[in-house]
């Protein structure tokens, strides 16, 4: 990655609303970074993993080659394709295993949060269920995420 360079969230949230909250309160926290939104696990692993996007869809997205420039942001509770499931498979995939995986979620159960660190998660972060702890939650990832360091030289983008 050349300096300067900024890594793309990806974020894996199949709720509107949070997504919406996340991305926006991010922003106001000064992360001027690309945004992927995936509303499902299963369109996550396509993308990551799957047959290249072609056509309308493919300018969409960024090209997957280099996977260095990205942050996934994972809710674990999702259709489809669950959190738990997405992040096995990031984390055993050698050209996935690398990337920031924080996952942002709802429950605080002491056992799935284990799981996500056993199955390589980077950071595990509850969601509250009171809107105005869930903004300033999302505020407080913004700033974290402004003085990260990560591997490779990325970094993330404040504004």
């Amino acid at each position: 990655m050349k300096h300067g360079e900024t890594v793309s969230i990806i974020l894996i949230e199949d709720d509107d609303g949070h997504a919406t909250l996340v991305e926006r309160n991010l922003r106001r926290a000064g992360i001027s970074n690309c945004f992927l939104r995936f509303a499902d696990g299963q369109q996550a692993l396509d993308y990551f993993f799957g047959t290249p996007p072609s056509g309308e869809i493919a300018g969409k997205y960024p090209p997957r080659q280099d996977l260095s420039n990205f942050v996934v942001l994972l809710d674990l509770k999702m259709p489809r394709v669950d959190g738990f499931e997405v992040l096995r498979r990031l984390k055993e995939a050698p050209q996935t295993a690398p990337m920031p995986v924080i996952v942002l979620t709802t429950t605080d159960d002491p056992r799935e949060i284990e799981r996500c660190y056993e199955l390589g998660c980077n950071v595990y972060i509850t969601k509250p269920v009171e809107y105005d702890a869930f903004i300033e939650a999302v505020r407080r990832l913004g700033f974290f995420l402004q003085v990260v360091k990560l591997p490779q030289g990325q970094r993330l983008a404040a504004s």
